[in-house]
């Protein structure tokens, strides 16, 4: 029979002195185990208290505090050895957990858990007092000293979910028991000295580098309460003294580096690793395209990790009221600092970079979410008066829409004016100014400000110094670009007629130039141009921005107040500019514009490009038309955005009216280089005219405008139109001369290589500026007459106003001189089309519309059709009179050979007939107007118009200077310009006094000379009589 032996139970006295040892790693008695302690003098001390040596609950802090103290080269760190507690502590509530004896379990539960919170405790302890424990500097860091706390590498191993470069993902709750269980005092110095760490980690990280892991931790850190409130009470949360600046701020704040990770290129000093440009896009010519849109896409969506992780970051702060306050004083002094940034070119040493700033635009765009639904539900919460009373953002020294800073500051009823602007930094001035504007009434408190309206001021603040100053970097790189690459093909063509060291040194450098200029273009293709929902986060807060201004003048309806509300008038105009900048932007990302609703911006363009009243600024507003000319369809093919143009109601009442108003408008800009500026701004709206008389219910309000505004804004676009093709083809045509004299001094290679090298340099680059200058103006020249061209045919009674008809007549005529007449043939280029100069086509204009706008005509061809559509539109024989009396240009055989050329280009007979026809008016006109003037005879001066010289057929007197001249001349003269011209005093056609007086005796002077002149022809038909009657009489004698 087997017999069975009972293993004794062990009490629970000696389960927990087990289990605690073990997870202790110490040991009481002396151990050959070199990894277990031995605490013989907490042994001694035990034992002489009359106590067994076994741990128990009560024992486990004076064993712990023993194990810390003792200076073994054997024993772990401190804080390695606190952890490994935990996780043993860990391990052996896991093993108890199955235990029968529910009673020695809880005992055991209570004891583990214990020495777990002590555990933590003393790694509190140890962090943040480190020489408590001895000299443990080698893995402890202190504020301010350059090691790394050794919490680090767990977070990072936790936040990553695996092993973090050797370190174990610390045991579950460690993290959580270290950061929650404790008061701020103990726990702020840990959290400072990881948050300088991960700064640290970051700094000067390129978006290739090695940033998700901070940034992750640092979310983690946040999560705890304590650390939210360290990270916003830590010196460098805002950094603060006498040399703060924006980079200041983007390089020390804990933040800042944060921001700084980016693709896009900055400052060498500066200068992020790895380098984007040279990693991803160097020689980007011979790579492959798979391999430029891999790396597009990888950029794209690190940025887009960034981005995410940045808005959760701030988001978290934000929701916690204790740093909620900080983190928007923190938007604020960020944007306030780098305000310089607006400027066109920016000190890299004072301002925070373009990465960013266009991180910022993007992680503000993300906050701004909640209040860009579809509806705008929640655009009434932004109050316009932010902009001067907000006690954090800076806004006052903007330019308004309207406005004058005389005006805002009466408004605001500020006493003196505070430069504000020109001192940024002076924190208390700003506020000193807040807290006057927005003290109200009794009260004298502070306006509060919700969330929304302050997100949405510091948004637009952001995305103007960030996305859209990167737009405008952007655009100039480009431009930089195609400046070398034309430098660069005209170096090397010198190269191979004159070679030379230096030019090849020049060569050289401009290459490499230009690689490094093609890197940094693709690296903002890649961040920027490339992230299609970035774009249009952006146009959903710029659709917010502009709606909400209409708002504020009552809303979309047309027209508008006569007088402009102050709400408005103050608002900064960058406002609107970066709208329109973005859409310009957007309508040249193929997609971009894809689902976007475009209809609020095509209704906000129509009712201000056209409204001085509102907008000053004309060159905001000729940037609207810009926009529009990007949407505009062209080809056959359809397009999404024509709908904006056929079937938009504000479009089709008011679209042709404000581009015709604004034309005349943009003569005079207020800027010293206003008129080259307009030919620019007038080919914009040039290319949309066009189009719209395509349209038939756009071409039906032109003819409706020209009847109503015949005296008007239609009269005055005429008048500019027509001195804009003057100037241009005038221009062009002594452009030409100069460029044959240059084609012939190179076509002469003999003499032209015996030119000194640099000469011919010379002589060669101004030959390119010629051809670009000849190109351009031609262009604009062909614009012009051809819109001359298509509303003459239909609309003619503006040309043929008393006002308006020489000045027509004595165009066409100058035209005809210089493209039919005998210097025509000193006109010829080598490759007129390379410079859209076609001069038979001049004389040859179908007037189909259809057929110019297909391009089958062009500019010169047009003046034969206009002298026609207005021979048959003129019922009064007003034309060919005003034809034959300029003396400068017109003479008969200059029809006479137009039509001689127009019929061996292939003319429509018609057109020939009819202009013949017209030829012979004017010839009939021409021995008339003789006759008028000998029958007047001397005219005395008192009836000649001082200004032309011919006698006054409606006199008028100038109300300033008191000077008479005749009213069709006066009334040109205001067309283009609204003064006197003899003291350039204001003058409008309303201001002028009938001189009837002097109108009356002009009459009397005309008839008595016609009478004269009629009984002079009266006595010599007589006297002829009478000789015939006497030489019959002597021939019968």
């Amino acid at each position: 029979m087997a017999t069975t032996s009972n293993k004794p139970q062990r009490s629970l006295e000696e389960i927990e002195d087990i289990i605690l040892r073990k997870i202790l790693s110490i040991s009481l008695t002396d151990s050959s185990d070199p990894r277990v302690i031995y605490l013989e003098m907490t042994a001694a001390e035990i034992l002489s208290e009359g106590k067994d040596l076994k741990l128990n609950r009560d024992l486990i802090e004076r064993v712990l505090i023993d194990r810390l103290s003792v200076q073994n080269p054997n024993a772990e760190p401190p804080f390695n050895y606190l952890l490994g507690c935990y996780r043993r502590a860990v391990d052996e509530l896991k093993k108890i957990g199955n235990m029968k004896d529910k009673n020695v379990k809880s005992e055991l539960e209570l004891s583990i858990r214990q020495l777990k919170k002590l555990s933590v405790s003393y790694c509190r302890i140890h962090l943040g007092n480190p020489e408590l424990f001895g000299d443990d500097s080698n893995v402890v860091k202190k504020a301010g000293s350059s090691n790394v706390s050794p919490v680090m590498p767990l977070i990072f191993a936790m936040v990553d979910g695996f092993n973090s470069a050797g370190t174990q993902p610390p045991p579950p709750g460690f993290l959580e028991e270290l950061f929650k269980e404790g008061d701020f005092d103990s726990l702020d110095p840990i959290f400072k000295g990881l948050f300088e760490d991960l700064r640290g980690n970051v700094l000067k990280v390129s978006v290739l580098g090695n940033f998700q892991q901070p940034l992750r931790a640092l979310l983690f850190l946040v999560s705890f309460n304590v650390g939210a409130k360290s990270l916003v009470s830590h010196k460098w949360w805002i950094p603060t003294g006498a040399y703060v600046n924006g980079r200041v701020i983007e390089m020390t704040s804990i933040l800042g580096p944060f921001f700084h990770v980016s693709a896009l290129p900055d400052n060498t000093i500066f200068k992020s690793e790895p380098d984007v440009g040279q990693q991803c896009f160097s020689d980007a010519t011979n790579r492959r395209q798979a391999d430029l849109l891999s790396s597009f896409t990888t950029i794209k969506t690190l940025m887009n990790n960034l981005y995410g992780g940045l808005a959760e970051l701030l988001l978290a702060l934000l929701k916690n009221s204790d740093t909620r306050e900080s983190v928007i004083q923190y938007l604020a002094e960020v944007i306030n600092r780098n305000a310089t940034r607006a400027h066109i070119q920016v000190d890299p040493l004072s301002c925070a970079s373009s990465g960013m700033f266009v991180n910022l635009s993007a992680v503000m765009l993300r906050l701004s979410e909640p209040f860009l639904d579809a509806n705008l539900s929640k655009k009434d919460k932004i109050d316009p008066n932010y902009v001067f009373h907000n006690n954090r953002l800076n806004m006052r020294g903007l330019t308004a829409l309207h406005a004058s800073e005389e005006e805002i500051t009466e408004w605001l009823n500020i006493p003196g004016k505070t430069d504000v602007s020109a001192k940024s930094n002076d924190k208390e001035n700003r506020m000193l100014l807040s807290q006057e504007a927005s003290s109200s009434g009794n009260s004298g408190e502070k306006v509060k400000y919700s969330f929304i309206c302050e997100c949405f001021f510091m948004t637009a603040r952001a995305l103007n110094l960030g996305l859209l100053k990167s737009f405008s970097d952007f655009k100039h790189l480009v431009q930089d670009i195609s400046r070398y690459e034309d430098m660069l093909s005209k170096f090397k063509a010198l190269q191979k007629q004159t070679p030379s060291p230096q030019l090849q040194l020049d060569i050289d450098r401009l290459e490499k130039e230009i690689e490094l200029y093609s890197q940094e273009k693709l690296c903002y293709e890649a961040q920027i141009l490339r992230d299609g929902a970035l774009i249009q986060q952006a146009l959903s807060f710029y659709r917010l921005m502009l709606v909400w201004l209409v708002n504020l003048v009552g809303g979309f309806k047309m027209p508008l107040p006569s007088t402009c509300p102050k709400e408005f008038a103050v608002m900064p105009e960058h406002f609107v500019e970066d709208a329109m900048e973005l859409l310009i932007f957007a309508s040249r990302i193929p997609k971009a514009l894809d689902g976007v609703i475009l209809d609020d911006f095509m209704n906000f363009i129509i009712m201000f490009m056209a409204s001085p009243t509102y907008i000053r600024n004309p060159y905001l507003r000729a940037k609207m038309v810009e926009v529009l000319n990007c949407w505009m369809p062209r080809g056959s093919g359809s397009s999404a955005t024509a709908s904006l143009f056929e079937g938009h109601q504000l479009s089709l009442e008011y679209l042709v009216r404000n581009l015709l108003k604004l034309y005349v408008d943009i003569e005079f800009t207020g800027s010293h280089t206003q008129f080259f500026d307009k030919f620019n701004i007038r080919h914009n709206i040039a290319e949309l005219l066009e189009y719209l008389w395509q349209v038939p219910s756009h071409q039906n309000i032109w003819r409706k405008i020209a009847k109503e505004e015949e005296k008007g804004v239609y009269l005055k676009f005429l008048n500019f139109l027509i001195n804009d093709s003057i100037y241009l083809l005038d221009e062009s045509l002594n452009t030409i001369l100069e460029l044959k004299g240059l084609e012939a001094e190179m076509a002469n290679i003999t003499e032209w290589e015996r030119r000194p090298a640099q000469e011919r340099q010379e002589r060669t680059r101004l030959f390119h500026s010629q051809e670009n200058t000849i190109r351009i103006d031609m262009k604009l020249a062909n614009e012009d007459v051809s819109m001359l061209t298509f509303t003459s045919e239909q609309i003619t009674v503006p040309f043929l106003l008393p006002e308006m008809v020489d000045r027509v007549a004595n165009m066409l005529n100058y035209f005809l001189l210089q493209l039919a007449g005998p210097q025509r043939k000193s006109l010829t280029l080598k490759d007129p089309e390379k410079y859209e100069f076609r001069p038979k086509q001049l004389l040859k204009q179908v007037s189909l519309i259809a057929q110019f706008l297909n391009g089958e005509l062009s500019l010169a061809t047009a003046i034969v059709h206009i002298y026609v559509h207005l021979a048959r539109g003129d019922t009064e024989n007003i034309f060919p009179a005003a034809i034959s009396k300029d003396g400068r240009s017109y003479n008969e055989q200059l029809f006479i050979a137009a039509a001689d050329v127009l019929r061996r280009i292939g003319e429509d007979d018609r057109i020939i007939q009819e202009f013949i026809e017209l030829s012979t008016k004017v010839k009939v006109a021409a021995s008339e107007a003789m006759d008028a003037e000998d029958t007047l005879g001397e005219i005395p001066d008192e009836f000649l118009d001082p200004i032309q010289a011919v006698i006054m057929k409606d006199p008028v007197i100038l109300p300033s200077s008191k000077i008479t001249v005749d009213r069709p001349v006066i009334q040109r003269h205001l067309l283009s310009n609204n003064t006197d011209p003899f003291n350039r005093s204001h003058l409008t056609a309303d201001m002028l006094v009938p001189n009837t007086e002097l109108k009356a005796r002009i009459d009397e002077f005309i008839r008595s000379q016609e009478l004269k002149r009629h009984g002079e022809d009266f006595r010599l038909q007589r006297a002829k009589e009478k000789i015939q009657t006497t030489t019959e009489e002597m021939l019968i004698d």
